[in-house]
């Protein structure tokens, strides 16, 4: 078995009206990816910061976002996926731009590769103990 890195991630939690922002992969099964939240990898040089407000543009398609304040960190195996190890910063972000209940959006990925594709849409919070892989581990912290 291959020895497992730790990556540094964020993941971000954007709550409107007792929702949550959340995507599935329309290039993906369900079963393989489940249902998620904004999230990725931290560039070199990138601050936590930077890289939570970038995940969240890229991956909805929207621009308008603020940081809340940071939840907090964790750490997720998510192995057999991967064999490694996300070191996860978690943010709560506001957007302001209104949107619509779903919508369709695709991560261009810098032209690197082809385009990933998304389906936006808000989710009750209570329902939000189904996000994949551990994401959903800091949303008690919202309430705090």
């Amino acid at each position: 078995m291959p020895e497992k890195v730790t990556k540094e991630k964020v993941l971000v939690y954007v709550v409107r009206d007792g929702r949550l922002l959340v995507f599935r992969h329309t290039d993906y099964s369900y079963e393989e990816v489940g249902i998620q939240v904004p999230a990725g990898s931290i560039r070199p040089g990138e601050t936590p910061e930077a890289a939570a407000l970038r995940e969240a543009r890229e991956e909805t398609g929207l621009s308008d976002f603020k940081i809340v304040r940071k939840l907090g960190e964790t750490e997720y195996d998510i192995s057999p996926y991967r064999f490694e190890i996300q070191h996860r910063h978690v943010f709560y972000l506001e957007l302001t731009e209104p949107t619509p209940e779903r919508w369709m959006s695709q991560e261009d990925h810098d032209g690197e590769q082809e385009p990933t594709h998304f389906e936006c849409f808000w989710m009750p919070l209570e329902a939000a103990h189904i996000l994949q892989s551990g994401q959903g581990a800091l949303l008690g912290r919202l309430s705090d």
